[in-house]
């Protein structure tokens, strides 16, 4: 079955964005990425299309991490929503720097994992196939972040 891809896009972007921190750079890889698979014809047959367009768009991520310098890339997760919640009342500011401060405490592949699980809502199956682990390991895996992430919530917010 070939994913919506209109609907897999702001999936991809989100993605990118995550890995890059800057969105004229997420909204070139994500152009890239769709480029890619569309001319693949392995994407085009079938198979996993979701794992096949993350890993895709991970792969390119990567690409431009090592030609850029780290510094240039400073991925700034969430950064946005300090913004937004400002603009939403003081008490949603303070939760999302509560969160961001949670968030923080995670891994790279921890923070990617619950972005794709739980934003993307990319299903437990692709998530296995683009970490090459089993269905039964993403749900174990993503409970322990959430754990650990509300665990984290609960210290910064001094629980």
């Amino acid at each position: 079955m070939q994913p919506d891809l209109e609907e897999q896009y702001d999936k991809i972007y989100r993605y990118c964005y995550f890995k890059l921190g800057n969105p004229q750079l997420a909204e070139d890889i994500t152009q890239e990425t769709f480029l890619r698979c569309l001319e693949n014809r392995r994407f085009q047959r079938g198979g996993h299309p979701l794992a096949y367009l993350y890993t895709v768009a991970k792969n390119l991520c990567i690409d431009e991490y090592r030609r850029k310098k780290p510094r240039d890339l400073q991925p700034e997760l969430l950064e946005t929503i300090g913004t937004e919640a400002a603009q939403s009342g003081e008490e949603q500011l303070l939760d999302a720097i509560t969160l961001k401060m949670a968030l923080k405490e995670l891994t790279e592949q921890e923070r990617e994992m619950i972005l794709l699980r739980y934003v993307n809502e990319v299903p437990a199956a692709e998530l296995a196939e683009h970490y090459g682990i089993s269905r039964f390991t993403v749900y174990r895996e993503t409970r322990k972040i959430l754990k650990k992430l509300e665990r984290g919530i609960k210290d910064e917010a001094g629980e």
